[in-house]
């Protein structure tokens, strides 16, 4: 059967010049024309760890360019760049991961009296293991059975999480971020159970009906984190970490409208606020808990020690995680366009997962393999 895709582990310089004069842009794990929203390729780790970041970088040098080419960032999501190589044995690796972080911040809300409920991991592990165990089966009827079984474990995960997560995020605590990934996960395994079931529609229905659950909550998240005056962000103390162009492309996850110029003209007031407040009094008693919470982070200090020293040494890793959870948005987008790419290309799912290089030799060390369709595709978009 010939496919209508080429896999390559070089990516076409047609659409590296694209990359680089701005006709086409990365969303998740795609590559699409900017102002067509066609796809012109998809993105896929060759291996199921999460050194994607390391990856992208790798591409974006490979490709002589600048950061911007491919919108790399410093911080990297928990999800893999395409739906096809995040199985359930990496969903469970992840799980495993945020349970650990969660672990950790436990010891330290322990100073303020407050217990993190972890018992539902116990049960979205066993959810994993049971659809995982689902599609070993051998009799049809005995698999599909199995399968949605694990749906409804994992439909209980995607309401238990989604509570968690809002209640962190009203409290605007340090932990809201492991619970809205753990969210994500939720809606990954389920979507992936209907892949594996050969059942795109429902599939990409609960993508997109996750995505807007997942979207809103990160929204909220990112807003927070921007505190009351974003400009704290652009302080001279930050020059070589923190630009311009990085806080830009937040505010244009925010409002794809904006551009650089526009986002330093919501700042110029915000920047004469901080020089008119040299001690930046005002913003450090409106901080967040999620930045830095006075009742943990500050635990045994004597009354006249300065915080802030402490708080900006923060900001620098904040705007990753915020990088973080929009790449998090980003991928989660483009693993709905996979699905949708497979119905339109008339390809099964499995025998999208088994798409490699024929006969290519791997070159350029960067861990990706490209998915090209013969012409690009356009579908619809999923907000």
């Amino acid at each position: 059967m010939s496919l209508p895709v080429t896999v390559t582990f070089m990516l076409a310089d047609w659409i590296v010049k694209g990359l680089a004069d701005g006709t086409f842009e990365r969303v998740g794990g795609l590559i699409r024309n900017v102002k067509t929203k066609q796809i012109v390729t998809w993105l896929r780790e060759q291996g199921a760890d999460n050194s994607t970041g390391k990856q992208l970088e790798e591409l974006g040098r490979s490709l002589q360019a600048t950061q911007g080419i491919l919108q790399v960032t410093s911080a990297v999501s928990i999800l893999n760049l395409g739906v096809s190589v995040i199985g359930f044995a990496v969903i469970a690796q992840r799980l495993k991961e945020l349970e650990k972080r969660l672990q950790q911040a436990q010891k330290l809300l322990n100073n303020i009296n407050r217990k993190i409920d972890l018992s539902f991991y116990a049960n979205f592990r066993a959810a994993i293991e049971l659809a995982t165990n689902a599609f070993t089966m051998t009799k049809t009827e005995n698999r599909r059975s199995s399968a949605l079984q694990a749906i409804n474990r994992f439909l209980e995960a995607e309401h238990i999480y989604t509570e968690y997560t809002d209640i962190e995020i009203e409290q605007k605590s340090q932990i809201a971020d492991e619970y809205l990934l753990t969210l994500s996960l939720a809606y990954l395994a389920e979507a992936r159970c209907y892949l594996e079931l050969e059942e795109h529609d429902t599939a990409l229905r609960r993508f997109q009906e996750g995505s807007i659950v997942i979207r809103s909550r990160i929204h909220k998240y990112v807003k927070l984190l921007l505190t009351f005056n974003p400009a704290v962000y652009l302080q001279p103390q930050f020059r070589g970490q923190i630009d311009l162009r990085r806080l830009t492309r937040i505010y244009q996850w925010l409002d794809p409208t904006l551009d650089e110029n526009a986002v330093f003209d919501m700042q110029r007031m915000n920047l004469f606020m901080l020089a008119q407040d040299p001690n930046n009094s005002k913003w450090v008693q409106s901080i967040p808990a999620a930045i830095w919470d006075s009742e943990i982070d500050w635990v045994g200090k004597a009354i006249w020690d300065d915080p802030k020293p402490q708080i900006y040494a923060r900001l620098p890793k904040t705007l990753a995680v915020m990088e973080s959870m929009i790449e998090t948005d980003r991928r989660f987008e483009s693993y709905q366009t996979e699905v949708q790419a497979i119905s339109q290309l008339g390809i099964s799912f499995h025998d999208w997962l088994k798409l490699t290089p024929s006969i290519e030799i791997k070159q350029n060390g960067n861990g990706l393999i490209y998915i090209i369709p013969s012409k690009p595709l356009e579908l619809q978009p999923s907000r």
